[in-house]
């Protein structure tokens, strides 16, 4: 069974088998980085609560503040996550179909 870590914020744990063990809201399988995704779309706090109406609103507001105090890790997790970062790594492209074409055998 993995063990659940609980951080300096009290509404964020990080668990090795949930997210990559990325931190998450506690309770969820919401990560930090997928509420910095929703808010760099354009999303408001409100939308977000909106969509997620099972997140507290201190949930939500404690994984922007632990963002902003963890934000290199954070950024440096989601540029390593991005499609671009993934095809580069695993060797694949994307075609004009939308399709993904390997290029590594």
């Amino acid at each position: 069974m993995a063990t659940t870590l609980r951080t300096e914020h009290p509404h964020i744990v990080r668990s090795p088998g949930t997210a990559g063990g990325t931190p998450t809201i506690t309770g969820t399988r919401i990560s930090v980085a997928f509420i910095v995704g929703q808010l760099r779309a354009g999303d408001s706090p409100q939308d977000i609560l909106a969509s997620y109406p099972h997140l507290a609103p201190a949930a939500l507001y404690d994984a922007i503040s632990f963002y902003y105090d963890h934000q290199a890790e954070i950024d440096s997790f989601i540029a390593a996550n991005t499609l671009d970062a993934q095809a580069a790594r695993l060797g694949f492209m994307v075609g004009e179909d939308g399709r993904l074409r390997f290029t590594r055998r």
